[in-house]
């Protein structure tokens, strides 16, 4: 039984393992993407139940476009269904949603129905879901020193004036951004034990929970019990 009390507010997933899942059944990679999605929209629902107040999920790298372009245009195609299919629900739960990365970078018609979702759910105040895409942990740091730099250029920002807070201001995780805070909680699916680039300055005290089963059959059931375990930890954040 998870305890209410010890929830964690913010709660980021890497959905690994659905290509793996598509090729143990001798189906396209797609097929797993696809699949995946289904898992998503059953986690959001789970998480919305439970109270937590953001979820990220890392749906497209920076490095992903190294893929072949049949399965990156597949995602994208994807993405368009699954914001055609579920924003009226995502609304109607009171969902809101924001993205994390230059999405601008993406095919029109996907960034089109990204706008789309943002805009209709802009004014919600239930579960934040975030959705990193085209999104590099390096990327989004170096963006942030690259926008500092131009303060301190031009006289808005003095260098000594430059703190923790001011990077974190500048992620795209700042409150003049998606305002999303630290993940109290980073879940990767698949059995793989990396950060693979997600969230580095704000995963630095994060707990990790590292889940065997592939992205498509990460169940709710699976989703709670990462939870219980992040609550059977001690958080000290470098104290005793």
């Amino acid at each position: 039984m998870l305890n209410k009390d010890r929830m964690p507010q913010h709660v980021a997933i890497v959905m690994d393992g659905n290509g793996r899942w598509a090729q143990k059944r001798n189906m396209p990679r797609l097929a797993g993407h696809n699949a995946g999605m289904k898992a998503m929209k059953e986690i959001i629902k789970r998480a919305s139940s439970l109270g937590i107040k953001h979820l990220t999920v890392y749906a497209f790298s920076t490095e992903n476009w190294k893929r072949a372009a049949e399965e990156v245009n597949g995602i994208f195609k994807l993405l368009v269904l699954y914001v055609d299919s579920e924003l009226a629900e995502l609304a109607a739960n009171n969902v809101k949603v924001k993205i994390l990365g230059d999405y601008r970078k993406l095919p029109a018609l996907a960034v089109e129905r990204i706008e789309k979702a943002v805009e209709v759910t802009k004014a919600n105040t239930g579960l934040q879901f975030n959705i990193a895409l085209n999104y590099g942990g390096r990327d989004e740091i170096l963006r942030a020193v690259k926008a500092i730099c131009g303060c301190v250029k031009n006289g808005s920002l003095e260098p000594g004036e430059i703190d923790e807070n001011t990077i974190s201001e500048h992620l795209y995780t700042g409150k003049s951004f998606a305002c999303v805070p630290d993940p109290d909680l980073v879940i990767r699916t698949s059995g793989e034990m990396r950060v693979s680039n997600y969230l580095l300055w704000q995963c630095a005290y994060s707990e990790f929970v590292f889940a065997d089963v592939l992205w498509p059959d990460f169940t709710p059931e699976e989703f709670e019990k990462a939870i219980a375990e992040y609550q059977g930890r001690e958080r000290r954040f470098g104290g005793r």
